[in-house]
Protein backbone atom coordinates (compact mmCIF):
# COMPACT_ATOMS: atom_id res chain seq x y z
CA UNK A 1 0.00 0.00 0.00
CA UNK A 2 0.94 3.95 -0.71
CA UNK A 3 1.89 6.35 1.20
CA UNK A 4 0.59 10.02 1.15
CA UNK A 5 3.10 12.39 1.82
CA UNK A 6 2.79 16.08 1.29
CA UNK A 7 6.27 18.07 1.24
CA UNK A 8 6.83 21.06 0.61
CA UNK A 9 9.47 23.79 1.73
CA UNK A 10 7.76 26.08 4.37
CA UNK A 11 8.51 29.47 6.14
CA UNK A 12 9.54 29.90 10.22
CA UNK A 13 5.91 31.20 10.36
CA UNK A 14 4.31 28.25 8.56
CA UNK A 15 3.66 29.88 4.57
CA UNK A 16 4.80 28.33 1.45
CA UNK A 17 4.45 31.46 0.01
CA UNK A 18 4.68 34.89 1.12
CA UNK A 19 2.07 37.34 0.32
CA UNK A 20 2.73 38.60 -3.50
CA UNK A 21 3.11 34.87 -4.04
CA UNK A 22 6.32 34.61 -4.25
CA UNK A 23 8.77 31.71 -2.83
CA UNK A 24 12.37 33.30 -3.00
CA UNK A 25 12.35 32.81 0.55
CA UNK A 26 12.81 29.05 0.03
CA UNK A 27 15.74 28.29 -2.29
CA UNK A 28 17.40 25.87 -0.66
CA UNK A 29 21.18 25.81 -1.06
CA UNK A 30 23.36 22.43 -2.35
CA UNK A 31 22.84 20.48 1.11
CA UNK A 32 19.19 20.96 1.26
CA UNK A 33 18.78 20.63 -2.82
CA UNK A 34 20.55 17.20 -2.57
CA UNK A 35 18.52 15.93 0.33
CA UNK A 36 15.47 17.11 -2.03
CA UNK A 37 16.84 15.13 -5.07
CA UNK A 38 17.34 11.66 -2.77
CA UNK A 39 13.74 12.19 -1.72
CA UNK A 40 12.72 12.79 -5.90
CA UNK A 41 14.21 9.44 -6.47
CA UNK A 42 12.32 7.32 -3.30
CA UNK A 43 9.21 8.94 -4.98
CA UNK A 44 7.03 6.64 -7.26
CA UNK A 45 4.31 9.55 -7.92
CA UNK A 46 4.00 13.34 -7.57
CA UNK A 47 0.98 14.76 -7.38
CA UNK A 48 0.21 17.99 -7.98
CA UNK A 49 -2.18 20.69 -8.25
CA UNK A 50 -2.75 23.15 -11.39
CA UNK A 51 -0.73 25.67 -9.95
CA UNK A 52 2.15 23.80 -8.85
CA UNK A 53 2.25 21.58 -11.73
CA UNK A 54 2.62 24.78 -13.83
CA UNK A 55 5.54 26.02 -11.67
CA UNK A 56 7.56 22.77 -11.52
CA UNK A 57 6.65 21.81 -15.16
CA UNK A 58 8.46 25.03 -16.72
CA UNK A 59 11.07 25.45 -14.46
CA UNK A 60 12.64 21.60 -14.29
CA UNK A 61 11.68 20.56 -17.72
CA UNK A 62 13.46 24.06 -19.32
CA UNK A 63 16.71 22.95 -21.28
CA UNK A 64 18.89 24.86 -18.68
CA UNK A 65 18.35 22.80 -15.92
CA UNK A 66 20.02 20.10 -17.75
CA UNK A 67 22.75 22.31 -17.86
CA UNK A 68 22.92 23.64 -14.71
CA UNK A 69 24.34 23.59 -11.81
CA UNK A 70 25.08 19.44 -11.18
CA UNK A 71 22.40 19.39 -8.44
CA UNK A 72 19.85 20.83 -10.65
CA UNK A 73 20.26 18.55 -13.68
CA UNK A 74 20.27 15.63 -10.61
CA UNK A 75 16.97 17.06 -10.04
CA UNK A 76 15.95 17.81 -13.09
CA UNK A 77 16.52 14.30 -14.21
CA UNK A 78 14.82 12.65 -11.44
CA UNK A 79 11.83 14.94 -11.92
CA UNK A 80 11.40 14.46 -15.35
CA UNK A 81 11.50 10.39 -14.63
CA UNK A 82 9.04 9.96 -11.98
CA UNK A 83 5.27 10.06 -13.10
CA UNK A 84 3.54 13.19 -12.52
CA UNK A 85 -0.31 13.19 -12.01
CA UNK A 86 -1.92 16.68 -12.11
CA UNK A 87 -5.52 17.32 -10.60
CA UNK A 88 -7.34 20.18 -12.52
CA UNK A 89 -10.43 20.98 -13.98
CA UNK A 90 -9.46 24.09 -15.96
CA UNK A 91 -6.05 22.06 -18.09
CA UNK A 92 -7.12 19.78 -20.93
CA UNK A 93 -4.02 18.36 -20.96
CA UNK A 94 -0.47 18.21 -19.71
CA UNK A 95 3.22 17.49 -20.70
CA UNK A 96 4.75 13.85 -21.43
CA UNK A 97 5.14 12.17 -18.57
CA UNK A 98 2.44 13.85 -16.82
CA UNK A 99 -1.27 12.30 -16.68
CA UNK A 100 -4.25 14.56 -16.10
CA UNK A 101 -7.00 13.98 -13.98
CA UNK A 102 -10.37 15.91 -12.92
CA UNK A 103 -10.15 17.95 -9.45
CA UNK A 104 -13.68 16.32 -8.75
CA UNK A 105 -12.20 12.80 -8.95
CA UNK A 106 -9.07 13.28 -6.78
CA UNK A 107 -10.20 11.46 -3.79
CA UNK A 108 -11.41 8.08 -5.63
CA UNK A 109 -8.28 8.51 -7.78
CA UNK A 110 -5.70 8.90 -4.52
CA UNK A 111 -7.24 6.13 -2.91
CA UNK A 112 -7.12 3.87 -5.36
CA UNK A 113 -3.42 4.82 -6.24
CA UNK A 114 -2.66 4.25 -2.51
CA UNK A 115 -4.28 0.58 -2.72
CA UNK A 116 -2.42 -0.17 -6.23
CA UNK A 117 1.17 1.54 -5.20
CA UNK A 118 4.07 0.83 -3.20
CA UNK A 119 6.31 3.53 -2.39
CA UNK A 120 5.57 7.36 -1.62
CA UNK A 121 2.89 9.65 -3.22
CA UNK A 122 3.94 12.90 -3.13
CA UNK A 123 1.27 15.38 -3.05
CA UNK A 124 2.70 18.77 -3.97
CA UNK A 125 0.39 22.38 -3.66
CA UNK A 126 -1.58 23.36 -0.58
CA UNK A 127 -4.90 23.65 -2.46
CA UNK A 128 -4.57 20.14 -3.49
CA UNK A 129 -3.50 19.09 -0.10
CA UNK A 130 -6.57 20.20 1.51
CA UNK A 131 -8.70 18.33 -0.40
CA UNK A 132 -6.93 15.26 0.25
CA UNK A 133 -6.06 16.02 3.69
CA UNK A 134 -8.31 13.08 4.95
CA UNK A 135 -5.52 10.53 3.37
CA UNK A 136 -2.36 11.83 4.06
CA UNK A 137 -0.33 9.70 5.77
CA UNK A 138 2.91 11.83 6.35
CA UNK A 139 3.54 15.66 6.49
CA UNK A 140 7.30 16.21 5.46
CA UNK A 141 7.98 20.09 5.45
CA UNK A 142 11.31 21.87 5.49
CA UNK A 143 11.45 24.83 7.19
CA UNK A 144 13.46 27.45 5.84
CA UNK A 145 14.78 30.52 8.38
CA UNK A 146 12.74 32.85 7.44
CA UNK A 147 9.67 34.62 8.29
CA UNK A 148 7.25 35.80 5.32
CA UNK A 149 4.34 37.60 7.66
CA UNK A 150 1.93 36.05 5.63
CA UNK A 151 0.94 34.49 2.53
CA UNK A 152 -0.17 30.79 1.53
CA UNK A 153 -0.17 28.35 4.48
CA UNK A 154 1.14 24.95 4.31
CA UNK A 155 -1.67 23.61 6.42
CA UNK A 156 -5.00 24.45 5.95
CA UNK A 157 -6.47 27.10 8.28
CA UNK A 158 -8.85 25.13 10.88
CA UNK A 159 -7.09 21.76 10.33
CA UNK A 160 -7.27 19.20 13.30
CA UNK A 161 -4.44 17.00 13.29
CA UNK A 162 -2.45 14.79 15.56
CA UNK A 163 0.91 14.22 14.43
CA UNK A 164 4.28 12.03 15.59
CA UNK A 165 7.35 13.63 14.93
CA UNK A 166 9.34 10.13 12.87
CA UNK A 167 12.31 12.15 11.79
CA UNK A 168 14.37 15.29 11.82
CA UNK A 169 17.22 17.10 10.04
CA UNK A 170 18.93 20.02 10.58
CA UNK A 171 21.31 21.64 7.97
CA UNK A 172 23.86 24.03 7.94
CA UNK A 173 21.78 27.02 6.25
CA UNK A 174 19.22 26.39 9.25
CA UNK A 175 16.35 25.04 7.12
CA UNK A 176 15.08 21.70 9.12
CA UNK A 177 13.22 19.02 8.01
CA UNK A 178 10.85 17.28 9.47
CA UNK A 179 8.74 14.18 8.88
CA UNK A 180 5.56 13.23 10.80
CA UNK A 181 3.39 10.33 11.15
CA UNK A 182 -0.61 11.04 11.17
CA UNK A 183 -2.11 9.66 14.05
CA UNK A 184 -5.76 8.55 13.43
Amino acid sequence: MGTLSYSMSISLDGYIEDPTGAIGFSEPDEEVHRFANQQTRETTAFLFGRGLYEVMEEFWTAPERADGSEVEAEFAREYTATPRIVFSDSLESVAPGCRLVRRADAVDEVVRLKKETDGDLAVGGAGLAASLLDLIDEFRPRVVPAFTGGGKPYFPLGADLRLRLLEQRAFRSGTVYLRYERLR
